[in-house]
Order: structure tokens, then sequence, then C-alpha cells
């Protein structure tokens, strides 16, 4: 019976890949990927030797490319989802795909791996057991602050870790929200997971703007806000 996989690849550590998703990859007829080239790469090195029919698969394009992805499926094709890095779906396109097919009654499988949601808060030391995934907050401050103050609220009434992806180029700008409006909160910031410039740096939004201010941030960023005290 055919499927559409939904395959986890590194964030960064080549290594951290389970010996089930290469299976996966070596087995689908076509892989949809965010990026083909990066996939590529990724499939050469690991030595994938049935290499499927890469598919380019990113936001812009994913709505129209269903019909025909659901087409294969029914010709009994097996499918592949990749992203770029980690789990497919989180802050990543394939929402509307896997959406469809459960709509067509197809089968979609996951195929655990590595997430650098789950990976920055288990190495965090802020409480896990509740936890509120924002993704990307909104580029423009406007909206993110009205997004923080709606988080502010549910705070209150819920204690949980919030977890968002933040860019480098924006990092400061929102630390500076969140000591206006959580300035005693517990926030963790982890740069570059699992590869060789990993970082993770703690403290309240004043202080990390003082660390920060000292250098260049690099790299994929994930911030952690608990409202928890010590």
């Amino acid at each position: 019976m055919s499927a559409l996989y939904i395959v986890s690849t590194p964030i960064g550590n080549r290594q951290d890949i389970t010996l089930r998703a290469i299976e996966v990859l070596d087995q689908v007829n076509y892989l949809l990927c965010e990026d083909t080239r990066k996939t590529k790469l990724l499939l050469d090195f690991y030595h994938i030797k049935k290499s499927p029919m890469l598919i380019s698969f990113y936001e812009p394009v994913e709505e129209q490319k269903i019909p025909q992805i659901i087409g294969w499926l029914r010709e009994g094709k097996n499918v592949g989802l990749v992203t770029n890095a980690g789990t497919p779906l989180l802050s990543d396109p394939g929402f509307k795909l896997v959406r469809a097919c459960v709509k067509e009654n197809i089968q979609v499988i996951p195929i655990p791996g590595a997430s650098a949601l789950l990976a920055a808060l288990v190495v965090s030391g802020l409480p896990t057991d509740k936890f509120m995934f924002l993704g990307f907050l909104p580029k423009k401050s406007g909206k993110k602050e009205r997004l923080l103050n709606n988080v502010v609220e549910i705070l209150k009434i819920q204690t949980q870790t919030v977890i968002l992806y933040e860019s480098p180029f924006r990092i400061i700008k929102t630390l500076e929200l969140l000591q206006k409006l959580m300035p005693e909160s517990q926030v963790v910031i982890c740069r570059e997971l699992t590869k060789k410039f990993e970082g993770v740096i703690r403290g309240k939004p004043e202080e990390l703007i003082k660390k920060l201010n000292q250098g260049k941030v690099k790299g994929e960023v994930v911030i952690l806000i608990s409202t928890m005290s010590r």
C-alpha cells in the first residue's frame, strides 16, 4: 500500500539520522524537497543507492503540486517529504499536503527524528512538562508585540515554556520586546544546535541583550521563555 512518508533529517550534525529514515529514503519513488540541491547532498552523504526522483516542494508551490502528488500515491507510488533540516511541517511546508492525504484516505506515516524545538527544550533547563510553540514571529513589530501580549495573558492562566524561532538579524529587537513585556522572565537562546559552534546562553532579557550586543549573532536561533522563578 502506498503512503506519504514524513521524514525527519538532521538539523546540523549529519550523524543525527535514524536507520529507518535512511531505509525510507532509499525506497520511496518520489522525494519532495524544500531544496533539491541540499537534499541531493544529503542523499549522497548517506550513499542512498536507489536515488528517488527529487521534486521541488516549497510553500509557494505546495498547493499547485498537491493534485499531481495525490495522483502518484493513487497509482501506488510511495512519496517522501523532507525539509532542509529537521522535521517537516514545523515552520516548513507540508501541512496542506498531509491534510489532502487525510481527506483522500491516503496513509501518512511519520519517520521521527531531529527537531530543533525539542533539542532546545531539553537542554534549556526550563520546564518541559508543558510548552507552547509559536514558530517564527511576525516580522512587523506591531504584529509581533500583539502576539507576545496575547502570550503574556495566556501565561497568567497557564504556566508553560514558550518556544519560538527567530532570525539572528531580529533577535535583539525581540529581546527588547521581551524586556518590555516580560522583564523578569527566564530566557534561553540556543544557536547552531548540533553544529560545531553550538551555543546556549541563559538569563533575563536585559542580560541577554548585553551579552549579544558584544558580538554578531550567527546561525539558526531558538528562543525559549519561562515566567517561572528559578
